[in-house]
Formats: C-alpha cells, structure tokens, sequence
C-alpha cells in the first residue's frame, strides 16, 4: 500500500517549481526579445503617425523623411 502523507513534497516540489519557471517565463520574459508583442515604432513609424495625426505639414513630413532615410 502506498502512502500519501509527504505529497507535495520530494519530486512533486520540484514539478511545481518547474511550472512556476515556466509560467514566468512565458509571461514576462519575452518583452524584450524579437516578435514580442508590443513592437517598438521605429522613427519612421512615428513621422508616418505624427503627419497622419496633422502634426506636422507635407513639406516637414518629406524633410524629416529624407533625413532618416539619409542616415540609414
């Protein structure tokens, strides 16, 4: 007959441990690691936005363009 008194001790410990990894790791960990789920807006994602908002005019929005393309 086999006795259940220590369950969640001995290896039974060790596999909650290893699922708490896990969980962390899937959850907070990939932020900052390629094809994380908020993508960072690269410079010219944020021109294209600011003259889709009206923030800046056509000409502001061709000058600023050139420049970053220019630096690339």
């Amino acid at each position: 007959m086999m006795y259940y008194d220590n369950y969640f001790g001995g290896m039974h410990f060790l596999w909650w441990i290893i699922w708490l990894f896990l969980l962390i790791w899937i959850f907070a960990i990939p932020y900052n690691i390629p094809y994380q789920r908020y993508k960072k807006d690269s410079p010219l994602d944020i021109l294209k936005k600011r003259f889709a908002k009206g923030e800046i005019s056509k000409e502001e929005y061709q000058e600023a363009k050139k420049t970053l393309k220019s630096d690339t």
